[in-house]
C-alpha cells in the first residue's frame, strides 16, 4: 500500500503507486509531500491493525527470535545468575543421545531448535522466558518462584 501524509495524517493512499503519482499531479495541495509504502492495511485513512496483519507480525517477529543465538557461556551465565542452574543440573536432564551430543557439543545455541524448549521446559521456563533470554541475553527473575 503506498500513502502519502501531511501532518502526520494520511491523506491520499492507492495499493497501486502510478495512480497515487497521478493523483499527486492534480493535487497541488499535496505537493512535494513524499509517497510512502507501507504494508499495514489502511482503512478510513488510517492505519487499520487488522488481525490478519496482527498475525503476520506475530509470525515475523516469531522467526525474528527463532534465529537468535546465544554463545554457550552466554546461556549458562544467564541461567546461573538468574537461578544458579549450573551446566551439570541441565546435562542430567538430558537423557537422549543426540540432545546430549548437541549440547555438549555446540558453540552456540539457537532459539529455533526445539531441544531449547525441551530443555527449558524440563527446567520450568516458559517459551516467552526462554524468547526473553535470547532477545535480552539474561533471564528475568521471576518474583517468589524456583526452579
Amino acid at each position: 500500500m503506498y500513502y502519502v501524509e501531511q501532518d502526520g495524517q494520511i491523506v491520499l493512499f492507492d495499493e497501486d503507486r502510478e495512480v497515487l503519482e497521478n493523483t499527486l499531479k492534480f493535487t497541488p495541495q499535496y505537493a512535494g509531500l513524499e509517497i510512502q509504502e507501507t504494508d499495514r492495511p489502511i482503512v478510513d485513512f488510517e492505519f487499520a491493525d487488522t488481525e490478519e496483519w496482527q498475525e503476520k507480525q506475530a509470525q515475523q517477529e516469531h522467526e525474528r527470535i527463532a534465529k537468535l543465538s546465544l554463545t554457550k557461556r552466554e546461556v549458562f551465565l544467564a541461567l546461573y545468575k538468574a537461578k544458579g542452574i549450573t551446566p551439570e543440573q541441565i546435562r542430567s536432564q538430558l537423557l537422549s543421545p543426540e540432545a546430549l551430543i548437541e549440547f555438549d557439543y555446540a558453540s552456540e545455541y539457537f532459539r529455533g531448535n526445539p531441544l531449547i524448549d525441551v530443555i527449558g521446559q524440563s527446567l520450568g521456563f516458559s517459551a516467552e522466558q526462554l524468547d526473553y533470554l535470547f532477545v535480552h541475553r539474561e533471564l528475568p527473575i521471576p518474583d517468589n518462584e524456583e526452579v
